[in-house]
């Protein structure tokens, strides 16, 4: 193995000439030798396109000459396209607000520009990773433009992946739109509605966390990029810190800006704060959904079995024949850490102190994690489980009619306390209320089958002061 040698102000190491990182990158492989989850690489291409920003700018400028920064450009396009994904190992969870990873990101370009240069990796008198691929930049400013861009990007496709989930359950809503099943409150009877309401439900519930999460773009387009190490500017230029912004939303296709404030863009990380929680929200409503969908479906025999969720796969490794609802599962699991994500990030972004958020790197990590998530939740969610739902219209009508759910519907007629009677009388002798009712006299059979039609009793009267049926 043939190595090199390099320098920081620490010491020398030697480094494995094949690897397009440098002493500052192996120095965090030491240091947080954590052996988990690595830096997201959504997060470093973002951050590769920075530097490919700033070479632009800095060239228009003439702070770069065209050669040195024509190699940057080509060579963080390449760390964009993915060519260099093994070289950004180093952990997700790091001191230095991300000075690791703005490094880890330097090297490899620096490295990758020399050799497109016709030189050898770590001849920094070519291409410097501070003096040139970093330059008129800090950490500081960089990794929080970058996590905003990949931000916007990812919030963007979660947006579609939600949308296309909240219209399979205005298709089940549709669907089920006559099939009539027993409403339950504190999981237990209460009164009639249709199927397809359960569903339409869940249809407007997603419809809300689509709009909160949409609202959480317009503060993500402020980028701090220019404001360097606090937000001063130090080591740029006006003309720097307006044309690369410029350069950054030419690149990305996105409605981003010059923050107002760099220092407020700097020190600040609210905005991440307001994602999360929305993302939050949406996770407490897909554990609602799921868990009534797991409900519903449950049994199928011993349960309630009113619904059939796509059968995935074997359930069990000593019972025969057990399929369990593996697709909510999982949707539940991903849901609780999207919400234990948003603890991470709300303790991370309070914890800011003066100029700077040291804990960017969590907040990168957990949220960036969390929009991956809610975005393949959402597809498996409806292709695996929610377009495949079935319903069993047989037990959802037999379990309706067992109920004294019914019994409400006699309230206006004949008073709570009497309708408390029948009902007690029907759970006593294990009849239907109809049963009951016919029993009792009270009403011709018709009167009764009116009375009880669950088509009746899903909606309110056409008008006020209406009784439906006079005794």
């Amino acid at each position: 193995m043939k190595y090199r040698i390099e320098k920081d102000l620490i010491g020398s190491k030697e480094i494995d000439d094949s690897k397009y990182y440098g002493i500052n990158t192996v120095r965090a492989l030491e240091n947080f030798n954590l052996c988990n989850k690595t830096i997201n690489i959504d997060f470093v291409r973002e951050i590769a396109l920075v530097k490919k920003a700033a070479a632009i700018t800095n060239m228009k400028l003439g702070n770069l000459e065209e050669k040195k920064a024509e190699a940057i450009i080509k060579a963080s396009e390449e760390v964009i396209e993915g060519n260099f994904d093994d070289q950004f190992k180093i952990s997700a969870f790091q001191g230095g607000a991300g000075t690791s990873t703005n490094m880890n990101v330097n090297e490899v370009i620096a490295n990758r520009a020399i050799e497109l240069m016709g030189g050898n990796k770590g001849d920094y008198s070519i291409i410097h990773p501070l003096n040139d691929v970093n330059m008129s930049q800090s950490t500081n400013d960089v990794c929080p433009t970058a996590l905003r861009i990949a931000t916007i990007k990812k919030v963007k496709t979660v947006i579609k992946e939600l949308q296309k989930l909240k219209e399979a359950f205005n298709e089940k809503e549709d669907q089920f739109s006559e099939i009539y099943r027993l409403g339950r409150t504190q999981l237990m009877d209460a009164v009639p509605m249709t199927v397809g309401q359960g569903f339409g439900a869940y249809s407007k519930v997603l419809e809300r966390d689509l709009y909160r999460i949409r609202k959480t773009e317009e503060n993500l387009k402020d980028i701090n990029l220019g404001g360097t190490a606090i937000g001063t500017g130090l080591n740029a230029t006006d003309r720097y810190i307006f044309i690369v912004a410029d350069t950054l939303r030419h690149l990305t296709k996105l409605d981003i800006n010059r923050a107002n404030s760099l220092v407020d863009g700097t020190q600040n990380t609210d905005s991440f704060v307001e994602v999360s929680s929305a993302l939050k929200t949406c996770a407490a409503n897909l554990i609602k959904i799921s868990n009534d969908l797991r409900i519903l479906n449950s049994g199928p025999r011993g349960g309630f079995g009113e619904i059939a969720l796509p059968a995935r796969q074997a359930g069990s490794s000593i019972m025969p024949g057990k399929v369990n609802p593996v697709i909510p599962e999982m949707i539940g699991q991903i849901s609780m850490r999207i919400i234990a994500n948003d603890t991470a990030i709300t303790l991370a972004s309070s914890s800011g102190q003066l100029e700077l958020n040291a804990f960017i790197p969590l907040i990168a990590e957990s949220l960036l994690e969390s929009l991956d998530l809610l975005e393949k939740a959402s597809v498996l969610f409806r292709e695996k489980c929610v377009d495949g739902i079935l319903v069993n219209e047989a037990r959802c009508l037999e379990n309706l009619e067992k109920s004294t759910a019914l019994v409400t519907a006699l309230v206006p007629h004949i008073g709570y306390d009497r309708a408390c009677e029948l009902a007690k009388k029907a759970l006593k002798e294990d009849k239907s209320m109809r049963e009951i009712l016919y029993a009792e006299g009270l009403y011709s059979k018709e009167q009764v089958d009116f009375m009880l039609d669950p088509s009746q009793l899903i909606k309110p009267a056409s008008f006020e002061g209406e009784v439906r049926v006079v005794s």
